[in-house]
This record gives structure tokens, sequence and C-alpha cells, in this order.
């Protein structure tokens, strides 16, 4: 099946589909010198399947092309840069 992940500006977060289907969100604040992630969840019928991993690492991206640095607040959000220690210097 088909995985996208897209920005909803209008919603502030990071969306990731599997076909037709929203199983997935990454909430967050956008202020002037940083993004701060809150909040993220995948459906509890598609855990397990590294889909956080690839929600969470295209947020990240995209934080990094914007210029801004990230404020971890969710749990997931945080083991995962510190798992990923290509994303440590985004930390604010």
């Amino acid at each position: 099946m088909d995985v996208t992940v897209e920005n909803n500006r209008d919603g502030s977060r990071y969306e990731l589909h599997m076909g037709d289907d929203l199983v997935g969100v990454a909430d967050y604040v956008a202020l002037e010198d940083r993004v701060v992630f809150p909040h993220t969840e995948i459906a509890p019928a598609r855990r397990g399947l590294g889909l956080g991993e690839r929600l969470v690492r295209y947020a990240l991206e995209d934080v990094r092309s914007s210029g801004k640095r990230v404020e971890a607040r969710c749990w997931f959000v945080a083991e995962f840069i510190d798992l990923n220690p290509e994303f440590a210097d985004l930390v604010a």
C-alpha cells in the first residue's frame, strides 16, 4: 500500500497516510525560531511497522529545510532524535 507523508500547515501537523487512510500524525506549534512537537500518534492497528519513524524523519527533515530548530516535548520525537544523532543539531 502507498505510504505518504505531508505537512498539513492548516492543521499544524504532519500526516502519514496509507492509501486514503490517515494513520499517523505529528502535531506541532511553529514559532519564530523553532518548531515544538507536543504529540505524535500512529493508529494502534498500524503500530510496529516503522511508520512513526518514517513520519518523524520526514517532519525533522522538513524543519531542517526551513532553518528552524526543534523542541521535542513528545517522548517519541525526543527518543527518535536520541537514536538518530544526525538530527541532534536541530535540538533547540
